[in-house]
């Protein structure tokens, strides 16, 4: 019986992409202006340096796209993943759950996410 898995290379394009449209299109370009009201909720520091903390969060993220492809310490990147993914949501559900559209619908599709990075960190790149 032959593996119904895609190819090693697509995987850790897909993990890639997420983070480059998360990055790029939605923080760096503003195709998804609610991100905008999200990082402004935080309280104190959100409505002062909302918009510079999202342009530098779309910066951090294309560099993970970028850190995903490259096959350097794959598991570090992985771990860096989870980690700023489990404290983007988390603090979006403690200071902006009110904005968020769908937050249980977020937790359930970061999580597939995270399997899927942790799928990618664990075979090896362009097999």
């Amino acid at each position: 019986m032959l593996p119904l898995l895609p190819p090693p290379w697509l995987i850790h394009v897909a993990v890639s992409c997420v983070w480059l449209y998360e990055g790029l299109w939605c923080k760096l370009l503003n195709g998804e202006p609610r991100q905008v009201q999200v990082v402004g909720a935080v309280p104190r520091y959100g409505p002062r340096i909302g918009v510079v903390f999202l342009k530098l969060l779309g910066v951090t993220e294309v560099g993970l796209a970028i850190w995903a492809l490259s096959d350097i310490a794959p598991l570090v990147c992985a771990l860096v993943q989870t980690v700023l993914l489990i404290a983007l949501n988390a603090c979006g559900l403690l200071w902006a759950r009110h904005i968020i559209h769908d937050p249980a619908g977020m937790v359930v599709k970061n999580f597939a996410f995270l399997v899927l990075v942790w799928v990618s960190a664990s075979i090896p790149a362009w097999k």
